[in-house]
């Protein structure tokens, strides 16, 4: 876990465009890992704004 803490936030955006993506080509094969795809993707973009917002404080 100590290397979350230490993750930049270019970091969490990677992972969530990597997550969109690659639900984007799963999308008609298999429904379910679409959308836990999509909450990945989205939990790991909010993750990087948090962690922008919290260091330009």
């Amino acid at each position: 876990m100590d290397f979350f803490k230490n993750a930049s936030p270019m970091f969490f955006y990677f992972i969530s465009i990597a997550a969109f993506v690659l639900a984007n080509v799963i999308r008609e094969n298999n429904i379910s890992v679409y959308y836990a795809l999509l909450i990945v993707g989205l939990v790991f973009f909010f993750l990087g704004l948090m962690r922008r917002i919290k260091q330009r404080r």
